[in-house]
């Protein structure tokens, strides 16, 4: 998923200086995970991957572990039923060359820190996939020469930490490189054919045009195509690019799902079981919104038609913003919308196969809706509160008609009662 700051799609910031603070802040590694070998009552991890089915690794929601303060995911694991973390990005680093590093800036050779957290996480019964590229960077792919040379440094990131599974994030700039996504899709392809049952995806971006993807997306299949790698799915991401809640995402599913079909000759059925969703919460970059009601209504859609991926963009965003609409930006670290914590993680659980614990009831009751009822005849100007659908609305500008939790116009105060 991406990375302008992508504060949604992480997608991430490089800041060595604010990586520094998070982890000074949090003390050790155990404390940035929240899991250990005392709290588990399990002996300390020794760095094997628990066993877990597809059906995980497919569930499993990105993480940044060194930006977008990192949240400690023993708690989210209990409070879920969460097993799988997807751990963003692997890329080149920043000042070249074909060797892993985190987000440019850390090598994976000398790490100690996503090590920590990856044990952490098997240690309570959980496991990892990582995820190479995402939204600006440099890529592997870019600066290794050949695909085979591009393995190798993924074969390196596969070692050290005892991967079964790898996700290829293949997205704006990169997938606008025909050169570096050769090399992309030809590493994907002997890391699969070098270590047996690892479970590899695929990433990239999602549009509303009908097709499901773009025409640099068409490109990417087209080039694993001739290149005969069949990972165990592409997913698309239906956000930053016009959608307007899960009927627009699931429009774009079904889009896609045609051109799976047209492209490798697959039926139906094979088309669905070779494709996922990479979702966002909250608020995109772009100002759209997908609240828990569109989470729920895409998992239907995606288990009702067999699909084998459902993920999203990210867990350090799954908590709510103060205030809620987090004054209508979007941030990396929440939301924007009103929610409790870990809301959005208890959908991948579910699709993982878990059944996650009740939420617990608010800690503070909600607002009282002093504010008029939302008309949709009325006028509005910025500024103007409405209550609907138990929740206070601020209109950003003018307005008239546009149904608040619909437009972005509408600005999301919290609930009330």
């Amino acid at each position: 998923m991406r990375w302008k700051t992508r504060i949604a799609r992480g997608r991430r910031r490089f800041v060595v200086a604010a990586l520094t603070a998070v982890m000074v802040a949090l003390g050790t590694a155990a404390a940035v995970t929240g899991v250990s070998a005392a709290a588990t009552g399990k002996p300390a991890a020794t760095g094997k991957p628990a066993t877990l089915g597809g059906n995980w690794y497919g569930a499993a929601p990105y993480v940044m572990p060194f930006d977008n303060s990192p949240p400690a995911l023993g708690p989210v694991m209990n409070a879920t039923g969460q097993k799988s973390f997807q751990l963003a990005f692997i890329l080149a680093p920043n000042g070249g060359g074909c060797r892993p590093t985190w987000d440019g800036t850390q090598d994976v050779s000398s790490d100690t820190q996503a090590r920590s957290m990856i044990d952490g996480i098997r240690a309570a019964g959980g496991d990892v996939t990582v995820s190479a590229g995402g939204y600006g960077g440099t890529k592997l792919g870019q600066t290794c020469g050949d695909p085979a040379s591009t393995a190798g440094a993924y074969q390196q990131v596969i070692d050290k930490y005892s991967l079964r599974a790898i996700d290829f994030d293949l997205e704006e700039p990169e997938y606008e490189n025909s050169a570096a996504i050769h090399n992309e899709v030809g590493a994907a392809k002997i890391l699969q054919q070098n270590n047996p049952g690892l479970y590899v995806s695929v990433t990239t971006a999602g549009t509303t045009g009908g097709e499901g993807t773009g025409w640099f997306g068409k490109q990417l299949l087209n080039e694993a195509k001739s290149q005969g790698f069949t990972p165990a799915n592409y997913a698309i991401m239906p956000f930053d690019g016009g959608f307007n809640g899960s009927s627009a995402q699931i429009s774009a599913l079904e889009g896609f799902h045609a051109t799976l079909m047209s492209t490798f000759g697959w039926d139906g059925a094979t088309a669905y079981a070779r494709e996922g969703v990479s979702l966002m919460n909250g608020r995109s970059d772009s100002g759209e919104y997908f609240r828990q009601a569109d989470f729920q209504a895409v998992l239907d859609y995606v288990t009702s038609h067999g699909l084998s991926r459902f993920t999203f963009w990210s867990v350090n965003r799954d908590r709510q913003c103060s205030p809620p609409d987090n004054n209508g930006q979007t941030s990396g670290t929440c939301s924007s919308v009103a929610q409790g914590d870990w809301d959005f993680t208890k959908y991948t659980a579910k699709f993982g196969g878990a059944t996650p614990p009740v939420t617990p009831p608010p800690t503070s009751p909600p607002g009282t809706c002093s504010a008029p009822a939302w008309s949709a005849s009325a006028v509005y100007t910025g500024g103007a509160l409405v209550s609907y659908a138990s929740h206070t609305w601020k209109a950003k500008w003018w307005t008239q008609g546009e149904t608040p939790g619909k437009a972005d116009v509408w600005a999301d105060n919290g609930p009330c009662a």
